[in-house]
């Protein structure tokens, strides 16, 4: 994927408040802080170093009108976003990056304290990892006695609406990582984080198998763009 700057085949003509209209959302930005931006204005921010030649507002206000957040156009799949004048390979490449480093920072807060510490911690990090992809996801975090994570594992990856799970897979897991409990995580690409049936049975084999064991279940924690679900909140564990 070239790191070069999107440029269209007819570059519009610079206008000239153009400049000055990049100035002062970066002063902005830089003296009211990031909450003071709306989400297309921090889109614009992020397509400038992409496309350093153009009006990004259009840009940025479709990516709005199509996604709905500023997460949503970062966490778009590449086809998607493609299908969007203007989104050429620098601005995906950046996009794409952002998304990691937003993951790999939340993962990094969730090793330096506890787990359980606090649960807007625990789903946060779910969210900001698996709300917005475009396939399900199982993943698991295994906890040891103190409730601090030892491992995220992404365990299967599937269709839109599947991804195979294997209890005794997950259980035999745990004991490798002499974990005492873990949390179950899946993400809904519909958007929808109600549980289905299949998602229940699931839950409840794996914790017939962990409990014998020694090994607690916390939660399944079920995400998508539209929110999130606890089975436990469900007491459905």
């Amino acid at each position: 994927m070239s790191a070069a700057a999107d440029q269209p085949k007819n570059p519009p003509a610079e206008t000239p408040h153009y400049h000055g209209h990049r100035a002062r959302l970066r002063e902005r930005f830089q003296n009211a802080g990031p909450d003071a931006l709306s989400d297309y204005e921090l889109l614009e921010m992020v397509l400038f170093a992409a496309q350093p030649r153009r009006d990004m507002k259009p840009l940025a206000k479709e990516l709005l009108k199509v996604f709905g957040s500023f997460a949503e156009a970062v966490h778009a799949p590449e086809p998607r976003l493609r299908e969007i004048g203007g989104m050429g390979d620098a601005s995906i490449h950046l996009f794409k990056l952002i998304g990691a480093a937003a993951h790999r920072i939340a993962k990094g807060e969730m090793k330096r304290r506890a787990a359980l510490s606090s649960w807007q911690d625990v789903i946060d990090y779910c969210r900001t990892g698996m709300a917005f992809a475009d396939k399900e996801q199982f993943r698991l975090l295994f906890l040891d006695k103190r409730n601090q994570l030892i491992a995220d594992e992404l365990q299967q990856t599937g269709t839109i609406d599947h991804a195979p799970v294997y209890p005794r897979e997950v259980i035999k897991r745990a004991l490798e990582l002499s974990a005492t409990a873990i949390i179950l995580v899946h993400n809904h690409p519909s958007g929808d984080p109600s549980p289905s049936q299949a998602d229940i049975q699931m839950t409840k084999a794996i914790v017939d198998i962990a409990r014998p064991l020694g090994i607690a279940v916390h939660d399944h924690i079920i995400v998508g763009k539209n929110g999130h679900t606890s089975l436990k909140g469900l007491k459905l564990i």
